[in-house]
């Protein structure tokens, strides 16, 4: 590709034809602050938050969506551009419910930044959240529309990344939200709840529930890892309080094969790690009902009932599940036992168990 040469605030730097200016000057360490913009979609340049200088141009230009051209100069921290990316600021936080005290996005949320780097302590104009109420009847997902600021992330993200097309604007000027078609839930619509709308809210108005008001951004420690659900190896990150996950969280950056895409399973199928249900520990059925053994008896148990049946109705009258939950090792072992050991290839395994 054609290498262009452009002046970003005082310094010559480079880029590819087809970049946009936020882009060369990402690249460049050079700071410009987002809101609509995710490296997964198509720009929209809806935020305005990005607007920088051009030289020779009648009005600021949105940097996400601007495509650079040889020897353009651009000034992204001019008293004009910090003026309009304050008044856009304070539009988005008097329009709705920014409350950070208890926001699940407290500490990770791009507005909030862009508060803080602009010294905005309270908008100039009177705070009034459209009151749209918090949708929780779903068990994955909680959407507060309240503190929604209208960049269509969300929206991008559904129909171009997922293409699930359940997402989109509705209505129009103050009155503008996003979300399924009449006004409906989520639960009620066609939403395949993959939590892609979730990992792209760059506010607290897309959260998961399961980890609501348990830990805080800076309190959990992220973890990557590969999903266990399919052979894919989709890569997700583990948030870990106190020893327990209390979420799972995915980042375009984490790279191949997914950039921060999941299914239902693999960002909201965690819940079984500490569910109180869970067998932590060996039982054996005796007059109808389950005794706690020991690793031996258990073991010793299951080799001789396995072996009985194998003698009188033959190998193949045995069938064996792996689990998707176990490690690729624990399920090497089983097929192999189950083939060489006792003898069948009935052997399954899918991502449901």
């Amino acid at each position: 590709m054609k290498t262009i040469t452009l002046n970003i605030d005082g310094r010559q730097v480079q880029g590819a034809s087809g970049q946009t200016i936020y882009e060369v000057a990402r690249e460049n360490d050079i700071h410009i602050p987002v809101l609509c913009y995710h490296p997964a979609a198509k720009p929209a340049g809806a935020c305005r938050v990005c607007v920088v200088e051009v030289a020779g141009a009648r009005s600021l230009v949105a940097s996400c969506a601007q495509p650079i051209t040889e020897d353009m100069v651009v000034n992204t921290k001019s008293d004009r551009v910090i003026a309009a990316r304050r008044l856009a600021t304070e539009l988005l936080l008097s329009s709705g419910n920014h409350n950070c005290l208890v926001c699940e996005a407290n500490g990770q949320c791009l507005l909030q930044e862009l508060a803080y780097e602009l010294g905005i302590e309270q908008p100039r104009f009177s705070v009034s959240p459209p009151g749209y109420g918090i949708e929780e009847e779903n068990p994955m997902i909680i959407r507060d529309m309240d503190r929604c600021i209208v960049c269509g992330r969300c929206v991008r993200a559904c129909n171009e990344v997922q293409v699930n097309r359940v997402l989109d604007f509705s209505y129009r000027g103050k009155h503008a939200t996003v979300g399924p078609a009449f006004g409906t839930t989520y639960e009620d619509s066609e939403c395949v709840f993959c939590g892609e709308c979730v990992s792209v809210c760059p506010v607290g108005a897309l959260t998961e529930k399961q980890g609501r008001f348990k830990g805080r951004n800076w309190e959990v420690k992220k973890v990557r890892t590969t999903c266990s659900y399919c052979g894919v190896g989709c890569q997700i990150e583990l948030n870990v309080k106190d020893n327990k996950v209390v979420k799972v969280t995915s980042d375009y950056e984490l790279g191949e094969p997914n950039h921060g895409s999941l299914c239902v399973k693999g960002r909201f199928g965690h819940d079984f790690i500490h569910h109180p249900e869970r067998l932590t520990k060996p039982l054996i059925r005796k007059d109808g009902k389950f005794w706690e053994v020991s690793w031996e008896e258990a073991l010793d148990y299951t080799a001789k009932r396995l072996k009985e049946i194998r003698d009188k109705n033959g190998s193949d009258s045995i069938g064996v599940f792996t689990s998707a939950r176990c490690t690729n090792e624990d399920n090497y072992v089983l097929q192999k036992f189950t083939r060489a050991v006792i003898g069948t290839n009935n052997v399954d395994h899918c991502a449901r168990l």
